[in-house]
């Protein structure tokens, strides 16, 4: 898609919306990165997984993120021989932990939703590596006594070291000699040596090595010589803990490096999982739908809204922190109160190619115009990207090779540009790009020069436009520019509503109106004298002639028709969801009727000695059948230590329900490439 036009359109600001939905950084990151598609099948596949997943969360069904975390680059070290810390190793686990359950949560809802389901196919289980590192790795990232024979060997004689330190130092401190020359009657630690608080004074009463001294040089730290030869084995055998630790980690991250490619497509799968699930709760949020695609170029949108100008009026509707009391210290004053009352976005009804591919707005500054062409124009790409819109159900979109856009003042003072040339050059572009498959954008086209020839100007863009074939939104203030859905069929009319008694726009477009000029009527509302509204329609009179009366009178016929147009659609709208209604209810009656069938011919086949399911009873609850007593159409359940005598007809055969459960792919859990691996003991130096 058109960089340009991203740009223009805001695009990135709908991605960061997006992106405030995700779970984990690693569906923020895609959603950050999302780009408008050109390719149908992708689209219409992302489109179902939205829809699937904004399903799945208004029925509760949220995905279990927790725990998730982007630990790629640390599975990438170790794919190479790198060796994890303990921090690192302990933080994977709750990943490998977070992909089992998110691959059992697609499992579970893959009958309800199989676009969903079949995620799983590339989410791979990890159970033995993350029970190895469980073994040996606390939550904390603590190696565990339990991680190696032979780690717990050393911690068992260091703590038998330690002891015998202890014990010597408590005799040392029983001595009424070394009591009168400490500072206080107890031992204490500096790093991993234990040491004696000794007075300054007495420096010399005590052999030992000095390990510190306190901030006031009162106190000197000073590690007994009758405890050197202890002290010194104890530092060895930290080192050799050390040292296994460090090949226990080795170990473990030997273990990630052999589950690495799976674990990265894995990563990679619920990465776009979060992604969906981020699309789903955004709109579910904002009330949006799934648009109908189509190859015909039809554009039609109900309802529509900008996503970001609704975002921005719910930013200032949310209630305001209170501003400080004049008590209360405060470097910056209170914000400033809002002015009126708060803004409401108003829904645009818009068309293109049902009718015409060319639609021309015309209409005042600040009506509207340029919000209708930014807001068709991103939905158009967000939709193209998986979103849904916002708009209601039964919008129309095509699928779109481009969206080329040229709106606002981009006027350039480093190329010494006015508003007109850069307009020109942009629009220049445009059409050398554009395609019969593409949806362009022109806002106040013709405007930055003599409105004379900026209308003629504008007509020779239009006739271009209409001979590529392309889709195309076009708003315009010059009144030369409405004739021209006059003279060409192909093109249609539409205006932005104003209330002359208000004074205000209404922000509605009115598809087949030519849009009437207010400027008289604003000026007698604002009380300019009437002798000189007067003069000035006797002039416009002049200038138009009798034109304005048949303008008048085509513009209320393309009006009406606009109407009923839209009526139809509505109704058309309506007949199509009560027809997937009726179909969704038909295929529903069709499955339970085929699944009571295979449940009646499965009880038939009952015997004693096979598995059932008592509903009453419990699902999680099987029993077996003693005994089927044909003439009373009923048998008799063990379930535990206990008998039921039930109707046939209420039993469900296990063999039934395992059929009926949604097929298993089996799960991927590998050590390695071979599919074995050695023990940690087993596990020696490279």
């Amino acid at each position: 898609m058109d960089t340009h036009t991203l740009e223009l359109l805001e695009f990135d600001r709908v991605c960061t919306l997006v992106a405030g939905y995700a779970a984990c950084s690693l569906g923020k990151r895609a959603a950050l990165a999302m780009t408008p598609s050109r390719d149908p099948a992708w689209i219409s596949e992302q489109q179902s997984l939205t829809t699937e997943m904004t399903e799945a969360i208004n029925a509760a069904l949220t995905p279990p993120f927790g725990g998730l975390k982007d630990i790629r680059d640390a599975v990438r070290r170790a794919k190479v021989g790198a060796t994890l810390t303990a921090d690192e190793l302990a933080e994977t686990v709750d990943v490998l932990r977070a992909v089992g359950n998110l691959r059992g949560w697609l499992e579970r809802i893959g009958s309800q939703f199989p676009r969903l389901g079949a995620l799983k196919l590339t989410v791979f289980e990890f159970v033995a590596v993350a029970s190895s590192i469980e073994v040996c790795l606390d939550s904390r990232g603590v190696v565990l006594d339990t991680a190696s024979r032979r780690l717990s060997a050393i911690r068992r004689e260091m703590a038998q070291a330690d002891h015998r330190i202890q014990e010597m130092l408590k005799s040392m401190l029983r001595s009424p000699e070394l009591k009168r020359i400490l500072r206080y009657p107890n031992f204490t630690m500096v790093g991993h040596h234990y040491v004696l608080p000794i007075a300054r004074d007495h420096r010399g009463e005590l052999q030992g090595a000095v390990h510190r001294t306190s901030a006031s040089n009162e106190t000197v730290y000073i590690e007994p010589l009758a405890i050197a030869d202890q002290s010194a084995q104890l530092s060895y055998l930290r080192a050799k803990e050390q040292k296994e630790i460090k090949r226990i980690l080795r170990w473990l991250s030997a273990q990630v490096g052999q589950i690495a490619d799976d674990l990265l497509i894995s990563l990679e799968t619920l990465g776009q999982l979060d992604l969906i699930h981020a699309r789903g709760r955004f709109s579910h949020d904002f009330r949006m739908s799934a648009p109908d695609f189509n190859d015909e170029g039809r554009i039609v949108l109900r309802s529509a809204r900008h996503p970001l100008l609704e975002h921005i009026i719910r930013e200032e509707a949310k209630p305001k922190p209170p501003a400080p009391t004049s008590d209360q210290d405060s470097d910056e004053s209170p914000p400033p109160a809002p002015i009126g009352p708060p803004r409401k976005l108003v829904p645009i009804d818009i068309h293109l190619g049902l009718t015409a591919p060319i639609l021309v707005i015309t209409g005042p500054n600040t009506g509207g115009k340029t919000v209708a062409l930014k807001t068709v124009g991103l939905l158009a790409l967000m939709a193209q990207s998986g979103l849904h819109i916002t708009a209601q159900a039964g919008s129309q979109l095509a699928y779109l090779d481009n969206v080329l856009a040229d709106i606002g003042d981009e006027q350039s003072l480093q190329q010494s540009l006015s508003t007109f040339s850069s307009h020109i050059r942009r629009i220049s572009a445009i059409l050398k790009t554009a395609t019969h498959r593409s949806l362009v954008l022109l806002d106040e086209i013709g405007a930055g020069t003599d409105p004379v020839e900026g209308a003629a100007l504008g007509r020779s863009i239009l006739d271009e436009i209409d001979s590529i074939g392309c889709r195309a939104l076009v708003t315009t203030h010059l009144g030369d520019l409405k004739t021209y859905a006059f003279s060409n069929p192909r093109a249609e009319n539409a205006a932005v509503e104003f209330d002359i008694e208000t004074l205000r726009p209404l922000y509605k477009i009115r598809i087949g109106d030519t849009g009437r000029s207010n400027a008289l009527q604003i000026a007698r509302r604002l009380g300019l004298a009437d002798h000189l509204i007067d003069r000035a329609g006797q002039y416009l009179e002049q200038t138009q002639g009798d034109n304005v009366a048949e303008w008048e009178v085509i513009s209320r016929l393309k009006t009406e028709a606009e109407e009923a147009r839209s009526a139809a659609l509505e109704a058309q709208a309506e007949a199509e969801r009560m027809r997937e209604a009726l179909a969704q209810r038909v295929a529903d009656l069709q499955t339970q009727a085929e699944q009571d069938t295979r449940v009646t011919e499965a009880r038939a086949r009952l015997q004693p000695g096979d598995r059932v399911v008592v509903p009453r009873f419990g699902y999680d609850r099987p029993g077996r059948i003693v005994k089927i007593d044909a003439r009373k159409q009923s048998a008799r359940v063990a379930i535990g230590n206990m008998q039921w005598d039930v109707a046939i007809d209420e039993l469900i055969p296990q063999v039934l329900r395992a059929q009926e459960a949604p097929e298993k792919s089996a799960p991927r859990s590998r050590p390695g490439r071979s599919g074995t691996t050695r023990s940690i003991d087993e596990f020696d130096e490279p």
